[in-house]
């Protein structure tokens, strides 16, 4: 079969490599759709950012080897022992974060607090691939209702969903939401659907904002053109947000806004109030900690998505209260379409897409 794989970083091969073989506890699968997620576009350019040093090491010590491809749809060909609840045909999505099955917090039923457990696309081969094995406890089966441009999405949605869920918010709570890339617009309509009242978002790029107010966004800001710190202020009484998630950091070499939108958060939150970190920075901030003591504010990290998030993403779609759709701009054919997907991924602001470019494995 024809797979993606990795010799160095800025170096991907389209190679023919052996078919593989079904395990226990694992599906087959023929990719569908797959989208490389904005880390792994920037890992792929050796970019750091989460995993960076593990990937480095992989490529020093294993290359050539398949890496990333976490975000996907994917049809099952075979099932092996152990494995309940599909059929061969059944559409799966994933979540990429699995646990290690072995330590005490898996061994007493709290797995879902594991951080040993192997990383599809990271640890285990993804889906840049004609065919590929997965683990079958990351899988949820995709509804009917759900195309597979937007079942490649649900991994992503479903870190929002625990994104939101680690906020806790309250009923009408005001909220700003920095970035309206893919997670910054599924955290807009999570946090719409849990209870927040005015919501407040934040982009560089007009195409952006224009999707976020179409998604439901009260005020969706241009901070080219826009002072949204002044404006945040002042749509909120002076006072400032009530939770605000930092969904556009990272690092300026891909467009991203390095550590000024966090600095913005701080400055766009209210007393006591709370900053959701979404974004990655790829190295150590200098953060003034008295501030965050002077005015109790907390700043919260995301809880790993489990599968029962994935499985909600799967009903929140269907029922179309979460959509998709409107974020997904470019849509490639064939597998060796896999590095434009990575080149526009990376330089969305160039392409103008808002979600990952996606790739139609099957045609």
């Amino acid at each position: 079969m024809k797979a993606w794989r990795f010799y160095q970083f800025n170096d991907m091969r389209l190679d023919d490599i052996p078919e593989p073989t079904c395990p226990a506890g694992h599906v087959l699968v023929e990719p569908l759709c797959v989208q490389p997620s904005v880390t792994e576009a920037q890992l792929a350019k050796g970019i750091p950012t989460l995993a960076f040093d593990r990937i480095k090491r992989r490529l020093e010590t294993e290359a050539p080897i398949q890496l990333f491809g976490h975000e996907f749809c994917a049809r099952i060909l075979e099932i092996g022992p152990g494995v309940g609840g599909f059929h061969v045909g059944d559409r799966v999505a994933a979540r990429a974060k699995l646990p290690c099955q072995k330590c005490r917090l898996c061994l007493t039923e709290r797995g879902n607090l594991c951080r040993n457990g192997p990383v599809i696309g990271f640890d285990l081969p993804g889906c840049f691939a004609e065919r590929a094995i997965l683990p079958g406890i990351a899988l949820v089966k995709v509804d009917d209702r759900i195309s597979d441009s937007e079942a490649a999405c649900l991994q992503s949605l479903s870190d929002s969903v625990a994104a939101v869920e680690t906020a806790q918010l309250q009923i009408a709570d005001t909220v700003v939401i920095f970035g309206q890339g893919s997670m910054g617009l599924e955290c807009l309509q999570i946090a719409r659907l849990s209870g927040a009242g005015m919501v407040i978002t934040v982009d560089v790029r007009e195409e952006a904002c224009q999707v976020s107010h179409n998604l439901g966004a009260d005020h969706a800001l241009n901070a080219r053109t826009t002072d949204v710190v002044a404006a945040i202020r002042d749509l909120t009484d002076g006072n400032g947000a009530d939770v605000v998630f930092e969904c556009a950091g990272g690092s300026p070499k891909q467009g991203l806004a390095g550590h000024q939108t966090l600095t913005n958060a701080l400055d766009s939150v209210r007393s006591g109030g709370k900053i959701i970190g979404v974004s990655w920075f790829g190295g150590p901030l200098s953060l003034n900690i008295d501030l965050f003591r002077e005015r109790s504010l907390r700043y919260l990290f995301p809880d790993i998505s489990t599968q029962a998030h994935l499985a909600h993403t799967v009903r929140l779609v269907a029922s179309g209260r979460v959509k998709l759709a409107e974020t997904i701009t470019h849509v490639l054919s064939g597998i060796e379409s896999v590095p434009q997907a990575f080149e526009i991924t990376a330089n969305k602001g160039v392409y103008k897409a808002i979600n990952p470019a996606q790739v139609m494995i099957q045609s």
